[in-house]
């Protein structure tokens, strides 16, 4: 489990495929200081398990094993070379949830449509498949690219969220512009409820 709070951005170094999985290879510092095989770390929003990983100095080159179902559902079959990505270590039970509850389970991708300069942050609408935009909910939690945030507005297709400063600092949606794809994972509550009353309509 995460919170959505990125603890540093990483570039891919490197995305060999192998038939319909993939190995993905992370260059990073700050969420390799405790690395142990089998880790999950969210890149971009996508829980990834470690599978081995090289000393390069100052940083470390982790790699991930990626199956198909993720280069399916996410935007990760296409992170190319030098692709700067969002990373996060799994919460530890001792710690603050300061995001919301993030699985690292990407529902699907969306695109940034416009994003709009306030005098202290920006104002970014993204498109929302419609398979998953009766999840997102104004003054709920979204994930986008692994980020926790709050939605500030909702349409029939597509959303907005306003970013501070400091995400525009400290994650790669700073960088985001009209047409680039982002991961999304909708509140999982929400998904647990739509479940429950399907379940109870059907009866």
């Amino acid at each position: 489990m995460f919170t959505g709070i990125v603890e540093e951005v990483g570039q891919v170094a490197a995305l060999e495929h192998r038939g319909d999985s993939a190995v993905l290879t992370i260059r990073a510092t700050k969420v390799t200081s405790d690395l142990v095989h089998g880790a999950s770390i969210a890149v971009n929003g996508v829980c990834l398990t470690v599978v081995g990983w090289t000393a390069e100095g100052e940083l470390t080159a982790v790699d991930f094993d990626v199956m198909g179902e993720t280069l399916r559902r996410s935007v990760i079959g296409g992170l190319g070379e030098g692709t700067r990505v969002n990373l996060e270590r799994s919460v530890r039970a001792d710690q603050r949830l300061d995001g919301h509850v993030v699985q690292g389970h990407v529902d699907g991708t969306g695109a940034v449509v416009s994003r709009t300069s306030g005098d202290n942050w920006d104002t970014v609408r993204v498109e929302v498949p419609a398979e998953l935009a009766r999840f997102v909910a104004e003054k709920g939690s979204i994930a986008v690219d692994g980020v926790s945030l709050t939605v500030s507005a909702v349409g029939p297709d597509w959303f907005e969220v306003g970013l501070i400063p400091e995400t525009l600092r400290a994650t790669t949606l700073g960088g985001k512009a009209a047409g680039d794809p982002v991961n999304l994972e909708v509140d999982v509550l929400a998904k647990y409820v739509a479940r429950l009353l399907a379940t109870e309509a059907a009866r």
